[in-house]
Parts: C-alpha cells; structure tokens; sequence
C-alpha cells in the first residue's frame, strides 16, 4: 500500500511525485497523490484518499478516489460511486457506479475509435418519447 506510511507534505498530506514505478504482484493500493508513470502487474486500486495523476497500464483498476491521465487495462476498469475520472481508458470492460464520474474518452484495445461518454440518465432524456400503446 502506498501512502500509508510515506512521507507528508508541508501541509499535512501525503505527497509523492514519481516518474516511473512498477509493480510486480498481485496488486496496489494508493491512498496518498502520486504522479508519473505507473505499471501494476495485476489490479490498482485508488482508494477515496488516492490522487494519481499518471499514466497507467494495469490488468484490472478500481477507482475510488481520484484519476487524471490515459490508462490501459486489459481487464476491467470500475470507477466506484466516490470515484473520479479525467482522462483517457483504454479497456474491453468499464463499469461507472452511480455517482461515479468520468470526463474523457474510452476505447477498445487495438486502436478503436473514441466514443464519448454519456450519463444513462441525459440518454435517456435525449431520446423522443414512445406512446405506450406503440411500445407494446
């Protein structure tokens, strides 16, 4: 687990600014800010304290706290309901919880094409409505 023990700030927080880290094991959790390059052999987990502002290639990632940067996961992505996304995803597999939020794009590995991302909700608002006796 990184931030745990490490080192604070002047103000308090936990800080770290990294250029390059890679981990090789099962998984890591961050609950401090963290920034630069990051390679997780397994799953990364950002817990509701975790700032990373990185790119990042993983397997899997659950984000409970805060992401900013281009990720490549070649599993799953979950963004929780506290979690908070700027950036790009590159995944065959993104869950968004209710409340979670995600600014930027998500493509499929092997270079597909950026889709836009768009609350269930203002899609749904967004389409005519259908008579029931036409639905049926």
């Amino acid at each position: 687990m990184l931030g745990q023990n490490g080192s604070t700030a002047k103000n308090g927080k936990g800080a770290s600014t990294v250029s390059l880290l890679t981990i090789v094991g099962e998984s890591a959790q961050i609950e401090c800010e963290i920034g630069g390059e990051l390679s997780v052999g397994h799953k990364l987990v950002i817990s509701e304290k975790g700032v990373v502002k990185a790119n990042v290639k993983t397997v899997d990632a659950v984000i409970q706290g805060t992401y900013e940067g281009t990720m490549v996961a070649t599993g799953e992505v979950e963004i929780a309901s506290t979690g908070r996304v700027n950036g790009h995803i590159e995944t065959d597999a993104l869950v968004i919880a209710k409340g979670g939020t995600f600014i930027g794009n998500v493509t499929k590995p092997g270079g597909g094409k950026s889709k836009p991302v768009y609350l269930l909700d203002d899609k749904r608002t967004s389409l005519p409505a259908i008579p029931a006796e036409a639905a049926r």
